[in-house]
């Protein structure tokens, strides 16, 4: 594998110094790039896209071309799992993702296994080490998947959902049940990230996206206790160096401590947290990503020029933080505006790493 050139990521994730706080974002490789609307044309469907090696490195690289990004982040989707299973995932137009055969019953649990990751998911492995290759060492390339408890909801609801009525219902009358569903899902998402890991991605993110709709009990039971199963069984190193995990519950500011005892080494923080409280918060155990609003991208570019100022001055000096939006950045923002952003994140930040 060829030596990297920028690895301010992954020492920022390890909290080992940095000239410049890394910045990459949630959701780059979106449809907010006109490329990229072209590549998915060329596609034909969301699915093929990323399920075709070659389209999904072509999107992949597509923002690095544009920005000066710290990380590429591969493309895919967190419900690969889940399709793999069988459930068969479609995408209607403008629903989202659905399942032919959602899992509501004990006899729908009993029939999901293990896939495996070079056979049934290939395609996630392929395109990893496709993308590597053409990365040439210019920057770690971020793997993914989605927390158990997440692709559990959509499983169980049959797609995405206002309420999670379903699932908490099961949760609530059926916990040993549910139980079995996540522990499948959790040593799935464990095997597969290992894939990922084993094919040369150089850091992984676990998205928990819908852990924050549950009450502060049942966040620990079903949700973080089985992030911590899979952060337990996750190959921690390759290629020599060490595989940095990031771990993100949007709408799970008031776990931060719990979280941060997981065995991640960084956590990702929405933007209705204030970074500096997160990092008094977990003390320097742990490095946070974050977290302005993506929202702010609608700005004009000496607002967003502050507000990436105003978060870098609120983390402070030292490294161990990862500038990235609160979440996704949305498909209407105007390129030009992200491209402000990185720029400001790279210069207002070096005089807290001197």
């Amino acid at each position: 594998m060829s030596q990297l050139k920028n690895d301010r990521l992954l020492r920022a994730l390890l909290r080992e110094p940095v000239d410049a706080t890394p910045v990459w974002i949630m959701r780059q490789a979106g449809r907010y790039l006109p490329e990229y609307r072209e590549t998915r044309a060329k596609a034909g469907n969301f699915k093929t896209l990323c399920m075709t090696p070659e389209l999904a490195c072509e999107v992949t690289l597509q923002p690095l071309r544009r920005f000066d990004l710290d990380a590429a982040i591969l493309f895919s989707d967190i419900l690969t799992i889940p399709d793999a299973m069988g459930l068969g995932l479609y995408f209607a137009e403008g629903e989202g993702p659905r399942f032919e055969r959602p899992v509501r019953t004990e006899a729908d649990v009993a029939k999901l296994g293990v896939p495996d990751p070079e056979a049934e998911l290939r395609y996630v492995p392929d395109a990893v080490r496709l993308i590597r290759r053409e990365l040439n060492g210019k920057v770690p390339l971020i793997g993914f998947a989605g927390s158990p408890w997440t692709l559990a909801t959509y499983m169980i609801e049959g797609g995405g959902s206002d309420n999670f009525a379903r699932a908490k219902t099961l949760a609530y009358d059926q916990p040993a049940l549910m139980h079995r569903l996540l522990d499948v899902l959790a040593r799935s998402v464990s095997t597969y990230l290992n894939a990922q890991i084993a094919a040369g991605v150089q850091a992984v993110m676990i998205f928990d996206t819908w852990g924050g709709v549950l009450t502060s009990r049942d966040y620990q039971t079903f949700s973080l206790q089985y992030m911590r199963q899979i952060v337990g069984g996750l190959q921690r190193e390759n290629d020599g160096r060490r595989v940095p995990i990031i771990l993100f519950t949007k709408n799970g500011g008031q776990w931060l401590e719990s979280m941060a005892e997981s065995g991640a080494d960084a956590l990702g923080l929405d933007w209705t947290v204030d970074i500096a409280n997160a990092r008094r918060r977990v003390g320097g155990r742990v490095g946070l990503q974050g977290n302005m609003d993506p929202t702010m991208l609608h700005a004009a570019p000496a607002r967003i020029r502050e507000e990436a100022g105003s978060i870098l001055a609120a983390y402070g000096s030292g490294s161990g933080h990862v500038f990235n939006l609160g979440h996704g950045i949305t498909p209407d923002v105007q390129p030009e505006k992200l491209g402000v952003l990185v720029d400001a994140v790279h210069e207002l930040s070096r005089p807290y790493h001197v």
